[in-house]
């Protein structure tokens, strides 16, 4: 991004800070010390969120964090009181994914006319084995994982489109005995307008209709229905509407579909002109009240209402 200079980085692994940025530092209390910057990037692992995002605020920085926002309910709302004096918003990429833009687009236009119901059907083949999730080996670790980690972005995304949601239904599996959570689970999802949709998702089987490639940029496919159409989203990110290609991906490079590079220019961009942003901290928790919510409810097997956990 031209309009941005990364000017530091904070690590404990000061090898890892030197080859993010071109001034290092081991704290980030010992960074913001030093340097004046514009705002604070925090992209650590979720229990370490809170003390960051305190840091950061105290000394009047504006923050993007990444998101699982925090490990439990309680300090996910303590972050955003912390931040309530900054500009503040949660690094949510997922509604950023260029085919569920172009999905809102075309409802937004009477394209489906008045939208009933929504499934997500996400799929990565990555939970399996003795030493599953190679790539983030901590998510084994995790007592909350395949809501908490993965389907947020799902939840966050059918808000985008419908609207903030009113109950939730929920099941889990666990499907690989060596981790500590749930890598299976399927949500009911009603928002407040009364439109129903649905979350299947797993980390154990694979979108294996879709080739060449093993990883799905949406990892899977989602269908959206109304009473005057259909539009779904293909596991190569294309799109159909009643069966009809209608938009084709063209994003190749990036994190599925440079989803990463379209939330950071909209929080740049949001910060220079003091606009909100879509993901901030107040909003943002309605999406993982969704989350509580659907723990909750497998808990007690019973729908949750989201209002009862403000």
């Amino acid at each position: 991004m031209p309009e941005v200079e990364l000017a530091a980085a904070a690590d404990p692994d000061l090898d890892r800070a030197r080859a993010a940025a071109p001034n290092a530092y081991s704290s980030l209390a010992e960074m913001l010390d030093a340097e004046k910057l514009d705002f604070v990037d925090i992209a650590t692992r979720p229990d370490t969120h809170l003390p960051l995002v305190r840091e950061a605020a105290s000394r009047g920085l504006p923050v993007i964090c990444q998101k699982p926002l925090a490990p439990t309910w309680a300090e996910a709302r303590e972050i955003v009181r912390a931040a309530a004096g900054v500009p503040f918003m949660v690094h949510e990429n997922w509604r950023w994914q260029p085919w569920f833009r172009e999905v809102g687009a075309r409802i937004a236009r009477g394209e489906i006319g008045r939208p009933l119901t929504y499934g997500f059907r996400t799929r990565k083949r990555d939970g399996l084995g003795d030493a599953p999730y190679t790539a983030q080996p901590y998510f084994r670790q995790m007592p909350r994982l395949l809501i908490h980690e993965t389907l947020i972005h799902h939840i966050d995304t059918a808000r985008f489109l419908f609207g903030d949601v009113a109950e939730v239904y929920a099941d889990t599996r666990r499907g690989n005995s060596g981790i500590a959570g749930e890598d299976m689970a399927y949500l009911l999802l009603t928002h407040q307008s009364g439109m129903l949709g649905a979350i299947d998702g797993n980390r154990y089987t694979e979108a294996g209709y879709y080739k060449p490639y093993a990883d799905s940029p949406p990892l899977g496919e989602a269908t959206f229905e109304g009473d005057g159409g259909m539009l779904t989203v293909l596991a190569n990110g294309d799109l159909l509407r009643d069966g009809e290609l209608v938009w084709k991906n063209a994003a190749q490079e990036g994190y599925r579909g440079d989803s990463v590079l379209a939330t950071q220019r909209h929080f740049v961009s949001q910060l220079a002109a003091g606009g909100p942003f879509e993901s901030g901290g107040d909003e943002y928790l309605k999406s993982v009240a969704v989350v509580e919510a659907a723990y909750r409810s497998r808990e007690s097997r019973a729908r949750i209402a989201i209002e009862t956990l403000f």
